[in-house]
């Protein structure tokens, strides 16, 4: 149904609701936005969905990632030949993707029932021929290997990985991959159990967490609300949940060298907090402490406390 309903969307119309979720993410201290496409699945209105990114790039003031998703479902009209439709990917979709310009990274939604390991390679492969970084949505549902097959091909993440197997997470380990955990997502769809936050850490993995805002699985603009999950759900301390909100979120898309943390040089992304510990994020549930919000030296959000009402 979210195909359909972005094919038939006007770009305007588009632009201004993600515009506002935006609005709403700067609300909870988001200074940077990875945007993936992925609900057109169809050659024109992937690049269709290339170029609304773009522009919202150059609308809003947090930064914009984009990210090429056009192997994130297998559509309608290619179910009964899945192989045609990633022909179609490594032969059209993504070299017209890359050659646009606007993609930093080329993902994959590596599944059962979606896309398998082998055709994941040949996706991923075809998406490196282009020059385009590499991620993965892996072992969200199985341990089919997806981390072991992001871990081979020197993906920068991996995102999911809740069903993700000892030997994946070592594999993870060694090669360097981040993983990028979506704490909201196994809430939304009331899973059993969370990703093995906890064993990846203790393995030496580089754990960042995210939104994974989206329509059908998790709709939530609050990386506050993620945080607090990480910690209550998935055995995080709070520095840790920080860490992976922040420097290992940054790492995730290859910029932990420009912002995700405090230093000369870095971009000069802050948020300061009416809270008299970090420790709030965490234990203050489904809240925004936010009090001012600074997206590259420059102060956006000011003073954002609610106001006192009082009888009288």
């Amino acid at each position: 149904a979210s195909v359909r309903m972005f094919r038939a969307a006007a770009d305007e119309a588009l632009l201004a609701d993600s515009l506002a979720r935006l609005d709403h993410m700067a609300a909870f201290g988001t200074g940077t936005v990875e945007v993936k496409t992925g609900y057109a699945l169809d050659p024109e209105q992937e690049l269709r969905a290339l170029r609304l990114i773009a522009a919202l790039g150059e609308r809003h003031a947090t930064t914009i990632v984009p990210t090429y998703l056009g192997a994130h479902e297998v559509p309608d009209e290619y179910r009964a030949a899945p192989d045609a439709y990633v022909d179609l990917l490594v032969e059209r979709m993504i070299p017209e993707a890359a050659a646009l310009g606007i993609a930093r990274f080329g993902d994959v939604f590596c599944e059962r029932g979606v896309f398998s390991i082998a055709q994941s390679r040949r996706i991923l492969q075809a998406a490196r021929a282009q020059g385009l970084g590499l991620k993965l949505h892996a072992d969200e549902i199985e341990p089919l290997g997806g981390a072991e097959l992001a871990a081979e091909l020197g993906a920068v993440s991996a995102d999911h990985l809740a069903r993700v197997s000892d030997a994946g997470i070592a594999a993870l380990a060694a090669a360097g991959v981040v993983a990028v955990l979506l704490p909201g997502t196994l809430f939304s769809l009331r899973a059993p159990a969370y990703a093995p936050a906890r064993r990846m850490i203790d393995a030496g993995v580089a754990v960042a967490l995210a939104t994974d805002c989206n329509p059908g699985s998790s709709m939530t603009d609050s990386m506050p609300w993620v945080i607090a999950l990480a910690c209550l759900q998935m055995g995080m301390s709070p520095a840790e949940a920080i860490v992976g909100a922040t420097y290992n979120a940054a790492a995730a898309l290859g910029m932990e060298g420009e912002r995700g943390s405090l230093a000369p040089g870095r971009r000069a992304d802050v948020q300061i907090l009416a809270a008299p510990s970090y420790a709030r994020l965490p234990y203050h549930v489904g809240s925004s402490d936010l009090r001012d919000l600074i997206l590259g030296g420059r102060p956006l959000i000011r003073g954002a406390r609610p106001q006192p009402l009082r009888r009288g």
